[in-house]
C-alpha cells in the first residue's frame, strides 16, 4: 500500500514536498513514479526514479527544473520536492510503484492521492 501526503494550498512561486510512504511490502525493487490529475484532464506523468536510491530520474517537460523526485529505500519512501509552483500545477498527485517510465499502465500499485492547489 502507498500513502501520499504533503499536499496543500500554496501561493504561486511557493514550494511543497510530497511524501509517499510504502507499507505492507518492500518497494525498493520497484521503480517509483509520481502522476497528477487535474479536474477534467487525464492522469499525467510527472516524474519517475528507478529502483535503487540515487537511481536515475525522469521528468515531464512541464516540471523539469522545478520538481525533484528522490527516494529513501531504507525508509520505504519516495518524495517529490516541488518548487516554483504555478497555478497549472494544481491537481491531485499520486505516487505509484511498478516497472517505471511514462506510461501509467506500467505501475502496479497506486496511492490514494494528495491534493495540491496553487493560487495565483
Amino acid at each position: 500500500q502507498l500513502q501520499a501526503s504533503g499536499g496543500g494550498l500554496v501561493q504561486a512561486g511557493g514550494s511543497l514536498r510530497l511524501s509517499c510512504a510504502a507499507s505492507g511490502r518492500t518497494f525498493s525493487s520497484y521503480d517509483m513514479g509520481w502522476f497528477r490529475q487535474a479536474p477534467g484532464k487525464e492522469r499525467e506523468f510527472i516524474a519517475a526514479i528507478i529502483s535503487w536510491s540515487g537511481g536515475s530520474t525522469t521528468y515531464a517537460d512541464s516540471v523539469k527544473g522545478r520538481f525533484t523526485i528522490s527516494r529513501d529505500n531504507a525508509k520505504n519512501r519516495v518524495y517529490l520536492q516541488m518548487n516554483s509552483l504555478k497555478p497549472e500545477d494544481t491537481a491531485v498527485y499520486y505516487c505509484a510503484a511498478g516497472a517505471g517510465g511514462y506510461y501509467s499502465g506500467k505501475y502496479y500499485h497506486w496511492g490514494q492521492g494528495t491534493q495540491v492547489t496553487v493560487s495565483s
